[in-house]
């Protein structure tokens, strides 16, 4: 039996379906936040020892794994992350997490689990492998960099990467399909925090002082004219404030506001753009307003782009599974953040959503949400598609 023989891999998959669960159950039970992934990484180390798979520890809390084919050829990585959220599940789950305020609620023991049971059928079948098949589980992936931190200890080489991939869970497409495109398919990002200064005074006297909090509402107004009137409507920038903090008193008008914020677009050149836009609306308030602003920007993770020609054999591979018709063009990048890009930038790779949306199931919460739920079928979808992609990507 040959391994591209029609659905081979999804039928393996449906093998699998109780390996699958059992996974996926236990790694949901127990999230572990950025950074703190000790007892998710043994237990991925284990099942890999377990499973005859070569693994070892990397980037402090992630497994980097290898299966290596019999035969020589290329090397194609897979990935997961593995980090859950500070959030507190309100699911009826009968397993859904013991910690309190921490929940995979964005899918990671979903993605964990599918690469397991990918790693699992790839090993039983490496003597039909033309090269290696390695398995990135990789922490901090909301908080913390964990791909750079990965790819800062070598795990693009010995044996060198040929190219990567990764599938996320998506409530956008129901199970049983994905969605993908090339080029800019997640956003880069850049946080900012605002220091607006002035003289204080009381309330029945504005005019003794410099008003903070009337210049922050007017600066929090004016940057929004970066995405509506400085940049090409044909282009993405979204500009988000999500915290500000002035005053303790209604009659006392403080010397002192603060905001911040995040700054999302589809790429690079944009983004500095924009920055410089952010740096000049702010300067021309606080010269208007007669206060300081210091201003503070940190970039966050860069745009992940995908490969032409990566993308088209994700289409191929998952079309292999899913059939005719389950494989979709995604109509835009999302603006949401993904250091799956920094893999990118170094090898040729694709970012696809996989779907999980059941409506019958009651899994029909977004990502991030405490009411979070992954379709346990899509779990038999997203292994045999990466098992798909291995084959595909090392035989041919």
């Amino acid at each position: 039996m040959g391994l591209s023989e029609k659905n081979f891999w999804l039928n393996r998959a449906k093998g699998e379906e109780n390996y699958l669960k059992e996974t996926f159950y236990h790694l949901h039970r127990n999230p572990e936040l950025s950074k703190e992934e000790y007892k998710t990484q043994s237990f991925i180390l284990k099942e890999l020892e377990r499973l005859g798979i070569e693994a070892t520890p990397i980037a402090d809390t992630g497994v980097l794994g290898i299966v290596r084919g019999d035969k020589p050829g290329k090397t194609v990585a897979l990935r997961a992350d593995m980090d859950a959220l500070p959030v507190q599940e309100e699911t009826d789950l009968l397993y859904k997490s013991e910690n309190p305020n921490e929940m995979h609620a964005c899918g990671h023991d979903a993605h964990m689990t599918i690469l397991l049971g990918a790693a699992k059928m790839l090993q039983s079948r490496k003597s039909e492998l033309n090269g290696n098949v390695k398995l990135f589980f990789q922490p901090a992936e909301e908080k913390g960099g964990g791909a750079l931190r990965m790819i800062g200890e070598d795990c693009l080489n010995n044996p060198k990467v040929d190219a990567v991939f990764f599938g996320h869970s998506s409530v956008d497409y129901p199970t049983g399909e994905i969605a993908v495109k090339s080029g800019s398919t997640s956003a880069s990002g850049c946080v900012f925090s605002v220091v607006v200064s002035g003289k204080g005074t009381h309330g029945a006297l504005p005019h003794k002082g410099t008003d903070v909090i009337l210049a922050t509402c007017q600066a929090i107004i004016a940057l929004q004219t970066i995405s509506s009137r400085r940049t090409d409507p044909t282009d993405s920038v979204v500009l988000s404030i999500g915290a500000i903090n002035a005053g303790t008193s209604s009659n006392v008008l403080p010397d002192k506001a603060t905001f911040k914020g995040m700054i999302r677009t589809l790429s690079a050149e944009t983004m500095v753009k924009a920055q410089a836009d952010l740096k000049q609306i702010l300067t021309g308030i606080a010269q208007a307003m007669g206060v300081r602003v210091d201003i503070e920007i940190k970039d966050d993770y860069d745009a992940t782009i995908n490969d032409e020609q990566m993308t088209s054999l994700v289409k191929l591979s998952a079309g292999k599974v899913l059939g005719e018709g389950k494989v979709k063009n995604l109509p835009s990048a999302y603006l949401t953040l993904e250091d799956f890009s920094y893999f990118c930038e170094k090898v040729p790779g694709c970012y696809f959503h996989l779907g999980t949306f059941n409506k019958e199931k009651g899994c029909i919460n977004p990502l991030h949400s405490p009411k979070f739920m992954v379709d346990t079928d899509a779990l038999i979808y997203g292994s045999a598609i990466y098992a798909q992609l291995a084959e595909d990507f090392l035989n041919n």
